[in-house]
């Protein structure tokens, strides 16, 4: 079915990416390198996918408190 769409334009809403730079320390670093490697992915995945789910967790306690943003 993919095969008959023209996906050349084909843009994902609300996922515009933009660069930021963190400082971690080496501690921290380790633990995250030993954690993408037991889940087969990498360190930039593995901070997404948890500050994701952090993100998720914290703005369905606000809603569920009625706290604003």
């Amino acid at each position: 079915m993919t095969d008959a769409l023209d996906l050349s334009g084909a843009q994902r809403p609300l996922r515009k990416q933009r660069r930021v730079n963190v400082d971690f320390p080496d501690w921290m670093i380790d633990s995250l390198d030993r954690e993408a490697r037991r889940l087969g992915v990498t360190r930039q995945s593995i901070i997404k996918i948890w500050l994701a789910e952090r993100l998720e967790t914290t703005t369905a306690a606000r809603k569920s408190e009625g706290t604003p943003r």
